[in-house]
């Protein structure tokens, strides 16, 4: 509901238990707020382990078009495009941003823990020894692929890149917002883009299905 579900807790889990009973598999995909502490981190991860089904974390992102673009009230402390990725926060945290990306990667490897590695493996034994027989590893260094990916130091280290391409900043804050403005963007040229003449040319010559006048 926080996040403009229009729906509350208690409702998405009278649906999982729903589904449940009809014999339906669910992949659930919990959003992380920014202002989530050690504590609220501690009991996601809890959670997680008492129920079944196949779980994913992924961060609070305002994107454009969405409602919590135009009502998101927090600042948020950087535009870089490729921190907009749902993996990384783009709003101030409440716990010092290195503690954040810490609790995030802890419970994306207890996640990561409960549904790969060697219970993957186990699962999936005749699709392994049959992949190593024809020498194909791949698979197999994929089930442990994880920290390679997920790592505190890495995220922390793409804030400290140089910011390449910027979003364009988001309107001025609405608590309220005309649902007939969301969702389907309109054309804004260059006004949506923080280019410079240079790739602004380039997009415009390399665009499909147009011509360049």
């Amino acid at each position: 509901k926080m996040h403009r579900k229009r729906i509350s807790l208690g409702r998405n889990f009278e649906a999982l238990e729903f589904a449940r009973s009809l014999g339906i598999t669910v992949a659930i995909n919990l959003i992380a707020d920014p202002d989530w502490d050690r504590e609220r981190f501690e009991v996601v991860r809890q959670w997680c382990l008492d129920i079944p089904e196949i779980v994913n974390i992924s961060v609070n992102t305002p994107y454009p078009g969405t409602e919590s673009w135009v009502t998101e009230s927090r600042k948020m402390h950087t535009r870089d495009y490729r921190l907009f990725d749902i993996q990384h926060a783009v709003m101030p945290t409440k716990m010092p941003l290195p503690d954040f990306y810490a609790e995030l990667v802890k419970t994306q490897q207890v996640l990561n823990k409960k549904h790969l590695g060697w219970a993957a493996l186990k699962g999936t034994a005749k699709i392994a020894a049959g992949h190593l027989m024809r020498g194909q590893t791949n698979f197999i260094k994929m089930l442990w692929k994880f920290n390679s990916v997920y790592n505190p130091e890495l995220q922390l280290a793409d804030h400290r890149r140089p910011v390449v391409y910027e979003m364009t900043p988001p309107p001025e804050y609405k608590e309220k917002v005309d649902a007939k403005q969301l969702y389907i963007l309109p054309a804004k040229g260059r006004q949506g883009r923080n280019i410079d003449d240079a790739t602004e040319t380039f997009v415009d010559e390399t665009r499909m299905g147009t011509t360049a006048v």
